[in-house]
């Protein structure tokens, strides 16, 4: 990690060892790692009033998109040539004294090379990646963390989406969970 990066955040973490994000999907063949626009909006819409009602039209809307996951090498870092060493690639969970840990997710790679352009970039769904974010023991997830519009979910929030469901809006406004696999 650049010295940059370590005195911008708090402390990193790597872990993920034996957990996983999922494999190849076809659906996301032909992702060229470019934000929706719409999703984008949404987060500034809800960075910019601070209600709650936006703040869950955003989760909304992330529900239905694709998020990227950050992976990175570890292992030795001194860079000298050693045939027996090996690294892993493994997910980034950041620490904070009293705020707990927290996994990154992007929503594009544009996102994800503004906090770390050496990334390695997997593609995944907010309930995907909130299930994740709950085995590595991370008690928030924060989206687009370097901008352009950050996203803090926890709580319940995070909870419910752990649980693979997804936050709908209603007809009458309101919003919903829809379970989207039984238990």
């Amino acid at each position: 990690m650049s010295d940059e990066q370590t005195h911008q955040h708090p402390s990193h973490e790597l872990n993920g060892a034996g957990r996983s994000l999922g494999g190849y999907s076809e659906h996301y063949a032909s992702d060229d790692g470019r934000a929706d626009e719409e999703v984008r909006r949404a987060l500034g819409l809800a960075a910019e009033t601070g209600q709650p009602t936006d703040y869950l039209a955003a989760v909304a809307r992330l529900c239905g998109s694709r998020l990227l996951v950050p992976l990175v090498s570890t292992g030795d870092e001194t860079m000298t040539h050693d045939p027996q060493r090996q690294a892993e690639m493994a997910a980034v969970l950041l620490k904070h004294p009293t705020l707990g840990t927290a996994m990154l997710a992007f929503t594009g790679t544009d996102s994800l090379s503004r906090w770390n352009d050496r990334a390695r970039p997997i593609p995944a769904t907010l309930d995907v990646v909130a299930d994740t974010a709950r085995q590595s023991r991370a008690s928030t997830l924060l989206v687009d963390f370097e901008g352009p519009h950050p996203l803090v979910i926890d709580g319940e929030v995070l909870a419910n989406l752990a649980e693979s469901r997804r936050l709908v809006r209603l007809e009458d406004g309101g919003f919903g969970w829809l379970a989207t696999r039984t238990p």
